[in-house]
């Protein structure tokens, strides 16, 4: 089967270090390039991340350094949840590899014209590459399949009562990919906050006895004590966010879909960065995007244990 086309926009992150375990793992994809955005934390520590995580599953992939901070807002980051590193684990690598020369725009342009076929773009973290390419290249996005992106939500945020931290870091941004006319699929915190790993699912991965099983239970081990904290009413599990942008793109049946017209709010004195989710077809306007709301958990998790046991 011909593998799809896929650039991964991350900022990894925790969740973003178990996307990449998926996406790499399952071997569904020709993972053209990682491009990097600062969202968890600063550019410079996401780009690290990303280039301990490919070192860790010995996948050779070009990683592009993308967007310092957002368009026309100043930087937020997230090391609350993700740490000082903005991937605190024990067991990852020491960097030995360089990024990749040039810059993710440029990088997601070539991939894109060079293309046979369409591409599928795969973001994780604030949109500040993904609609900064749709600006500068505005001739490329027919060329473009899908959008898979983790963000937004319908009736919750995190940032703010109505606002997700990766749609809240760039609201701007998120608009602009939003009105693209590009195909969306969009797993926000409605579905994210189902996607919960519980310590009998990271004990699971422990015993897998490889390097990336090991480093994928302490990466949720770290992660899990930031929700077991502060989201109690997840009753011991942790929200692995990321993981299902690319889980969509493996096996859509594991999640329940509803197509919608999304816009995001950029200029609101409370609801700055909200997705408004037009989930009851108020608006009477034409869907723009796929927005998961409800997943099989047992069959994510497993989607990712398997991902994992193939890793090195």
């Amino acid at each position: 089967m011909k593998k799809r086309a896929l650039i991964i926009d991350c900022d990894p992150g925790h969740d973003d270090a178990l996307m990449l375990m998926l996406a790499v793992g399952c071997d569904l994809f020709d993972i053209k390039a990682i491009t990097v955005s600062a969202g968890n934390q600063t550019q410079e520590k996401t780009l690290s991340n990303a280039l301990k995580i490919l070192t860790l599953i010995e996948a050779d992939i070009p990683v592009y350094r993308g967007a310092e901070k957002p368009l026309f807002r100043d930087l937020i980051v997230a090391d609350y949840a993700h740490g000082e590193t903005g991937l605190n684990a024990p067991s990852l690598p020491v960097v030995t590899r360089e990024p990749a020369q040039g810059s993710a725009i440029e990088a997601i342009a070539k991939i894109v014209k060079e293309a046979n076929e369409g591409v599928t773009i795969v973001p994780t973290g604030p949109l500040t590459n993904i609609a900064t390419f749709l600006l500068a290249y505005p001739d490329l996005k027919n060329r473009i399949d899908r959008i898979s992106l983790m963000g937004g939500g319908i009736f919750r945020g995190n940032m703010t009562p109505l606002a997700e931290f990766n749609i809240y870091c760039d609201p701007e941004a998120a608009a602009i990919v939003f009105n693209s006319g590009i195909p969306i699929t969009m797993c926000g915190l409605d579905v994210t906050h189902k996607a919960l790993v519980y310590q009998k699912d990271i004990d699971h991965f422990r015993a897998i006895g490889n390097k990336s099983g090991n480093a994928a239970a302490d990466l949720m081990d770290f992660f899990s004590v930031y929700y077991r904290e502060h989201h109690t009413e997840l009753e011991g599990g942790a929200a692995l966010h990321d993981p299902c942008a690319i889980a969509w793109l493996i096996n859509p049946s594991v999640f329940a879909t509803k197509p919608c017209y999304v816009d995001v709010e950029t200029k609101g004195e409370l609801t700055t960065g909200a997705t408004v989710v037009d989930f009851y077809n108020t608006l009477q306007r034409k869907p723009n995007t796929e927005v998961a709301d409800n997943i099989n958990r047992e069959a994510y998790m497993e989607m990712i244990y398997q991902a994992v046991k193939r890793l090195p």
